[in-house]
Parts: C-alpha cells; sequence; structure tokens
C-alpha cells in the first residue's frame, strides 16, 4: 500500500461516519498549529505547511476541488508567513512576535480582499460546476483562510476574527461532505479561536507603545 492509498483509507467509524486517515492526521496537526499560533511560536507555520500537504489527499478523496485548492493555498502561505515571522523575531528585542490590532485602512482592505476574493472565486466555482459541489461556501472558506493567514502573518488580532468565520460555515460543510473529522475539529478550532483571541487581545494592548516595528 503507498502512503496515498494508506492516507485514504479508514481509520475508524464515529457517529455513522467514515474517518480517513489524511482528515484525522492533517486536521489533528492544523489543530496544533493553531495552538502553537495562539502561543506566537514560529513553530506554527511548518505545521500549518505540513497540515496542508496531508489535508490535500482528503480533500481530493471527498472530490473537493475547492478544499484542495484552499490547502495549496495554506501551503504557499505558511511558507511566506515563516518568512514574515522569522524578519518580525529578527527585528523584535526580546526575540518575540509583536501583535496589534489592524489599521482601518488594514480592515477595509482585508475586508474588500474577502468579499472580492470570494465573488472572484465563487463565479469560478459556478463556471466550472465539476471543481465544487458548494460553490459558494467553498469559496468563503478558501478566500477567509487565505485572509486569516495573511493577517496571521502580519500579527494582527483580527486573525482570529477571520478565522472564527470562517469556522461557522466550516463545521457544517465538513460534516456535510463527510469529513466528520474536520467537523470535529473545526469545532475545536472554535474554542481555541475564542482563547487565542482573548490572548492576542491582552498582548496588543500591552505592547502598544512598541508595535511600530511589527511584521510587514
Amino acid at each position: 500500500m503507498s502512503t496515498l492509498d494508506w492516507l485514504n483509507a479508514e481509520a475508524f467509524t464515529a457517529f455513522g461516519q467514515h474517518v480517513i486517515w489524511s482528515d484525522m492526521v492533517g486536521n489533528s496537526i492544523g489543530l496544533a498549529a493553531l495552538a502553537l499560533g495562539w502561543r506566537r511560536s514560529i513553530l506554527t507555520w511548518p505545521a500549518q505547511f505540513l497540515s496542508g500537504l496531508i489535508l490535500v489527499a482528503a480533500y481530493a478523496s471527498a472530490q473537493l476541488s475547492g478544499g484542495v485548492g484552499k490547502q495549496l493555498l495554506v501551503i504557499g502561505v505558511a511558507l511566506w508567513g515563516w518568512r514574515q515571522w522569522q524578519r518580525g523575531r529578527q527585528q523584535a528585542q526580546d526575540g518575540t512576535i509583536a501583535v496589534r490590532f489592524a489599521t482601518w485602512k488594514e480592515r477595509g482592505l482585508l475586508l474588500a480582499g474577502a468579499a472580492a476574493g470570494t465573488l472572484a472565486v465563487g463565479g469560478i466555482f459556478v463556471a466550472f460546476p465539476s471543481l465544487s459541489w458548494s460553490p459558494w461556501a467553498d469559496a468563503y472558506i478558501f478566500v477567509g483562510t487565505l485572509v486569516a493567514m495573511v493577517a496571521q502573518a502580519r500579527g494582527l488580532v483580527e486573525f482570529w476574527f477571520a478565522w472564527l468565520l470562517v469556522d461557522l460555515v466550516g463545521v457544517p460543510l465538513a460534516f456535510h461532505s463527510g469529513l466528520a473529522f474536520s467537523g470535529l475539529v473545526y469545532v475545536i478550532y472554535l474554542a481555541l479561536v475564542l482563547w487565542g483571541m482573548r490572548d492576542w487581545w491582552q498582548r496588543s494592548r500591552a505592547t502598544a507603545p512598541v508595535l511600530e516595528g511589527a511584521p510587514a
């Protein structure tokens, strides 16, 4: 059995849903990546990179092209975010990652990018039905994930709000697509997002005077 065959093999059945290894392993690593992001550990990026590689197999097995595309995007942005945090650590006196709230201009750009991106990607999925059976939900998650990761790479507290909005659609879509473990992990993500949001919020207020040198 090849590695790909093993990743797409059934691990166990829970609540009448079949859980495959790639879904379970990839999302477990993704969960660890989110926890590392909460702790502002640079290891969050290699963990997100590895999670994306494994989840490509999971979404391909479920014939969710939008999910595959999202994970390929995650892989690329993880490499960029890794570099951004390395630069941020080099610039910081204490070697930690500074976090802050976005400016109103940055928020506007993130929101405009999310709206335009969702319309563009959703339009592609509608025009090519074979790419996704749930075009607008897939597009929303696809673009929302990109927005969240870009905000995380820049050390913006809004990264947590973006993940929260992605989870609200990701949970029901994952269960409906037969990726039960993904759905369960999204629920756990929700708890981590709320805790991480509180932690970064407090840190941003405590370090406000020194955030001019935040990663760009």
